[in-house]
């Protein structure tokens, strides 16, 4: 099947970059581990090719897909794992996403036409149909679900690192952050929630935070290593894998959670079977075994919802 063989259309990256970047998390070469090393970390155990087609969720799928048996799904790369991110070899995908959505495909018996696009621009390209759907640590919002649906398969969210010198403690409230420098990858939840609440500091009387968006999260990194950034606000799970791998920084705290799907058009026909697949996934240990490939068994989720409204906490 073509969806356990991904293939970029973007031009391969370096192997140094290979080593710094994120899928909206990061991943920073900082610090002095060498790529190799930190590449024979990256999982690669098999966990879904055995997997058999289920007719119960087969059988949900809209008729014209039973009857090509392929979908197109946008994935975005250029992480560090749990997130999407290369092998060595500069074109091998891997990463939990991809797991999943290889799995779903499993069990729904249909091929996925995978295509690699940034983080940024698969939501908007879901809605003209150039993507039947969307994979990359996609967090489920209030405001996202005006335009998108969605199909859960984990729990992650939003939290903060640091350098280790750094005087915050825990962020409770964004206030705190307060005429600091904040990087975060652009087009994500991240970067809306910190432009929502800057207002705050000027409210307060403090001056604003700054916010500072990159495309890579190579960038971010490298901004709270050398100085220009003094926080960074990303994925939970991807934030506790960065700072492993980094001297000098630490994960500061958890923030928000939010659940996290694959992304589709609104009103789209595919999400009940989907779902179904998920669930499928989660009750004959499928989905045990990725979470804990990947090391994320905290953000596991009891049962997959369709477009549930945002986790408020």
């Amino acid at each position: 099947m073509r969806s356990t063989s991904l293939t970029s259309t973007f031009a391969l990256i370096t192997v140094a970059a290979l080593g710094l970047t994120a899928c909206g998390s990061g991943d920073g070469a900082a610090g002095g581990e060498t790529t190799a090393a930190k590449n024979a970390e990256i999982p690669t155990t098999d966990v879904v090719s055995g997997l058999a087609r289920d007719p119960a969720a087969a059988e949900l799928l809209p008729p014209d897909v039973s009857e090509s048996g392929s979908l197109k799904i946008a994935v975005t790369v250029g992480g560090n794992p749990p997130n999407s991110t290369y092998l060595p070899d500069g074109k091998t995908i891997v990463g939990q996403d991809v797991d999943f959505a290889n799995a779903v495909a499993k069990v729904l018996g249909i091929e996925l036409d995978q295509e690699v696009a940034g983080f940024e621009a698969i939501l908007p390209a879901l809605g003209s149909g150039k993507y039947d759907l969307g994979t990359g640590n996609f967090g489920v919002t209030d405001e996202r679900r005006k335009t998108i649906d969605f199909v859960t398969y984990i729990n992650d969210g939003q939290g903060f690192a640091v350098r280790k010198d750094s005087g915050l403690k825990k962020v409770t409230d964004l206030k705190q952050l307060c005429g600091l420098n904040v990087a975060t990858g652009a087009g994500t939840t991240f970067e809306a929630t910190l432009e929502e609440n800057r207002k705050a500091c000027s409210a307060a009387g403090e001056k604003p935070y700054d916010v500072k968006t990159y495309s890579e999260s190579s960038a971010v990194w490298s901004s709270l290593q050398q100085g220009r950034s003094d926080v960074v606000m990303s994925t939970i799970n991807g934030l506790r894998y960065a700072v492993k791998q980094q001297e000098g920084l630490k994960f500061l705290n958890e923030f928000h959670r939010l659940d996290v799907g694959f992304a589709f058009k609104k009103g789209t026909p595919l999400a009940p079977a989907f779902q179904a697949a998920v669930n499928k996934l989660i009750a004959n240990g499928t989905y045990a075994k990725i979470l804990r490939k990947w090391g994320t068994v905290p953000s596991g989720i009891d049962t997959s919802r369709i477009s549930p409204p945002e986790i408020k906490d």
